[in-house]
């Protein structure tokens, strides 16, 4: 049976967002009814004879609550639209840099490996990175409304005093939210918050007016009704803003939990992210720099923002009881290592909130595998991970993806495990410096997109293929930076396509709508040379619109609840999986059938499409995609079990899987030669 934890979790934050609507107009309601109260005791003297009911279904009841709502849906909305540029957006909200994914800052390297390594191992683009320079204290969060957009934001505390097992499991934890969905619903519950803000902010105005005018004016009255209005404006406004609080609360502390659970998961190190807690408990992880703590409070890996009654207002829990969720006793040991390694009156300072001495060596020594407790028990039903390994060499030739056809493909999804983590770790070894840099740039990045079309043709119809291409100062084909690509991707071999695609994608998401859409045209126009496209052809193709279209930032939508408005999807779908999985029509006929046995019903006559044209497969793609997420898994696994029917995936065919999960939006990690 398949694992459900990473649709599960997809689906949760969905139900989530419905729950968090209606919370929030719970919340309007309350407020709105509480503003009227205001209105009714001010105007009572005027009708005194109407009762409160009467009174809210009077004209001047209802133009009160029909503005108090509007001011509310005017001030989320406000930020909603703010907030649609996405992470981005989010990023430059705070403060933030964005970190040149060439930089020679030894801390922002160490980041930004982690952060590539954690993208391969998990079969996710790499986010862009942002540094909040003047933030010294400890602390992450990652925005977007889609994994292919999202961005990570890093405390410049955080890459200066974790360590790098410390950051990895730090990495690992916003990787999660990546992943589960958390984004989305993050960014917007800002919006929501930012429209309950809306009535005390008007009530603080009115407050500092009256008082600013009253030193002026002899009209004591109205002065007097003023003050009163915006004092009870704003009593009502920051009541609503301590349920919405209440609301971000519950909203955040579990999925905190799972976070670090998945972080333990991704890592196998509990330590790692036990320790930068633990730093975190002594250091503070509060962002001073900015005025949108508190609307971050939930997004982020620790607390941001001060608050009163924060046991029952704070988005996380407490960080002791973190650290002893990811292992027992694991503060105990973190503490006593403190105290054998810090000077008494260091020590006595950092219980009064001081900053540790010796700051690295408070952190992690060793994973103490022996007493390793996998947390992520609680949650989920884990595959079971080997041992953390960094020896296996990258496939120079097209070798088998897995040898073994025990594991059903969306157990993948979603996850990061040893073999993956290993992979990623020795292609970013192995990859030439030149090649990795070229990566980093827009030019480089262009390149490649083109080096993949042609890289195994000779060099003489490469030319040919590149002479048909249009000129473009930055997308035209250029042979000097295409020599210098070729040659690597020849030697690396397949194996490190698709995760040099996922390198480039921050410098290809600079380029503005108008080159996004022409180098699309360019790839297509490359790809269509020669009459016919091949299945990696049509991933380069697919893979590119899903993450470089205009809509790309946008969800999708959930519009199918079961499979029967999306059988002709599903039956072009197989029927292209039977044929790349099999040698002969036969046993392509056969897998067809095994595939759609799940699906269709005894009265649906099955009939094997006998071509599959680019257009129709992105359709097909598309009406998947819109399925619910707890739907898709058996649509990986029965694609699974086409291309696994002789034991074994060649390249190739993990290359077609993995267009097929990354257009139904299920990050799927690499796989290599278990042998």
């Amino acid at each position: 049976m398949a694992h459900p934890g990473f649709f599960q979790h997809q689906a949760n934050a969905r139900r989530n967002t419905l729950w968090l609507v209606l919370l929030f107009a719970s919340a309007v309601v309350l407020i709105t009814l509480s503003v009227c109260l205001v209105g009714y005791l001010v105007t009572r003297s005027e009708s005194s004879h109407l009762s409160f009911p009467d009174w809210l279904l009077s004209s001047h009841g209802l133009i009160t609550a029909v503005a108090v709502v509007l001011l509310i849906g005017i001030g989320s909305l406000v930020r909603w639209i703010d907030l649609a540029g996405g992470g981005s957006r989010v990023a430059r909200m705070v403060g933030a840099r964005a970190v040149d994914p060439a930089t020679t800052d030894r801390d922002e390297r160490k980041l930004r490996n982690i952060v590539e390594e954690m993208a391969i191992a998990s079969g996710v683009p790499v986010p862009d990175l942002y540094i909040m320079d003047r933030e010294t204290g400890i602390n992450a969060f990652v925005a977007g409304y889609t994994p292919g957009e999202a961005v990570m934001v890093v405390t410049h505390g955080a890459i200066t005093q974790l360590t790098r097992d410390e950051l990895q499991g730090v990495v690992g934890h916003e990787f999660s939210h990546i992943l589960n969905g958390d984004m989305r619903l993050n960014v917007r519950l800002i919006a929501l918050l930012a429209g309950i803000l809306m009535i005390g902010q008007i009530g603080s105005f009115l407050l500092h007016s009256s008082a600013h005018s009253s030193r002026s004016s002899r009209n004591n009255r109205n002065q007097g009704a003023l003050i009163l209005i915006g004092l009870a404006l704003l009593v009502i406004g920051y009541v609503g803003v301590f349920f919405g609080r209440l609301i971000q609360a519950a909203v955040s502390r579990q999925r905190e939990v799972l976070a670090d659970a998945s972080s333990v998961q991704f890592t196998r190190n509990p330590e790692g992210i036990g320790s930068a807690l633990f730093k975190i408990g002594l250091k503070g992880g509060y962002l001073d720099t900015t005025s949108h703590a508190s609307d971050m409070n939930h997004m982020c890996f620790g607390e941001s923002a001060r608050m009163k009654f924060s046991s029952l207002l704070a988005s996380h829990p407490p960080i002791e009881e973190r650290i002893n969720r990811i292992q027992p006793g694991l503060g105990a040991r973190l503490r006593s290592r403190l105290r054998d390694t810090t000077p008494a009156a260091d020590l006595r300072g950092a219980g009064n909130g001081g900053r540790v001495g010796n700051g690295a060596k408070a952190g992690v020594k060793g994973s103490d595998a022996a007493r390793v407790k996998d947390l992520v028990a609680e949650f989920t039903a884990p595959v079971a991970r080997p041992a953390r390994k960094h020896t296996s060499p990258i496939a120079a030739t097209p070798e088998p993806a897995i040898t073994s056809a025990a594991v059903p493909f969306s157990t993948t999804v979603g996850t990061v495990n040893g073999q993956s983590e290993a992979f990623a770790a020795n292609l970013l070894a192995r990859l030439p410096a030149t090649f990795r840099d070229l990566l980093y740039t827009r030019a480089g990045a262009v390149q490649l997109c083109y080096a993949l079309l042609i890289h195994e043709l000779a060099p003489a119809e490469q030319d040919s293929r590149l002479w048909t291409m249009a000129e473009h100062p930055l997308l035209a084909p250029r042979r000097d930076l295409l020599d210098k690509l070729i040659p690597a991707l020849n030697q690396l071999g397949p194996a490190v396509r698709l995760p040099a695609l996922e390198l480039a994608m921050p410098a290809l998401r600079k380029l503005d709508p108008e080159e996004s859409s022409q180098l699309l045209a360019q790839v297509q126009r490359l790809a269509r040379a020669d009459q016919r496209m091949s299945l990696f052809e049509l991933a380069v193709i697919s893979f590119l619109q899903q993450h470089l279209a205009l809509d790309a930032p946008r969800a999708p939508a959930v519009r199918h609840q079961s499979y029967r408005p999306v059988m002709p999807a599903l039956e072009l779908l197989f029927s292209l999986m039977a044929r790349a999985g099999s040698n002969s029509p036969e046993v392509a006929d056969t897998l067809f059938g095994e595939a759609m046995a799940g699906f269709a019903s005894g009265n649906h006559p099955l009939q094997m499409p006998r071509k599959v044209t680019l257009p129709q497969l992105q359709r097909a793609l598309a009406d998947l995609r819109a399925l619910s997420p707890l739907l898709k898994p058996a649509v990986i696994d029965a694609c699974g079990h086409c291309v696994l029917h002789d034991g074994k995936v060649e390249v190739r065919e993990y290359e077609l899987m993995r267009l097929v999960a990354d257009q139904l939006d299920c990050p799927m990690p690499p796989m290599h030669s278990a042998a």
